[in-house]
C-alpha cells in the first residue's frame, strides 16, 4: 500500500469515499510548474508518486527550494485559509502522479 493511499485511509470510510468521488487523477511531467506564489489557491492534491519543490521567488532571477513533497504528502495547504492564495510556487521534480481536489467541491 502506497503511503498516498495510507493517508487516505485513515479518513473512515463513508468519508474516504465521499472525498475520492471528488478526487481527478492527475500527472505532471518533470519540470511542469504547478502553481506560482501569489495565485489563486483552488484546489489541493494527494501526490501518488513522484516529488515537488516548494519553492521561493527570492528575486527576478533566483528561486529557492524551501521543501521538497513526495509521495503521501498533501501539496497545496493554502487553500484552507485566507486570503486563499499560494504561499509558495510548486514544481515537479519528477514525473508526478497525484490525486486533485477541487477545493470549493470539498
Amino acid at each position: 500500500m502506497t503511503k498516498a493511499i495510507k493517508l487516505l485511509t485513515a479518513l473512515p470510510p463513508p468519508q474516504r469515499e465521499r472525498l475520492m468521488a471528488l478526487a481527478r487523477e492527475v500527472s505532471f511531467p518533470e519540470d511542469t510548474r504547478i502553481f506560482e506564489t501569489g495565485g489563486t489557491a483552488d484546489r489541493f492534491w494527494v501526490i501518488r508518486s513522484g516529488a515537488v519543490s516548494l519553492d521561493q521567488r527570492v528575486n527576478d532571477l533566483h528561486r529557492v527550494t524551501v521543501a521538497t513533497l513526495g509521495a503521501g504528502d498533501l501539496l497545496g495547504w493554502s487553500w484552507l485559509f485566507p486570503p486563499h492564495q499560494w504561499d509558495f510556487g510548486a514544481v515537479a521534480f519528477s514525473q508526478v502522479r497525484a490525486y486533485e481536489f477541487d477545493s470549493a467541491a470539498v
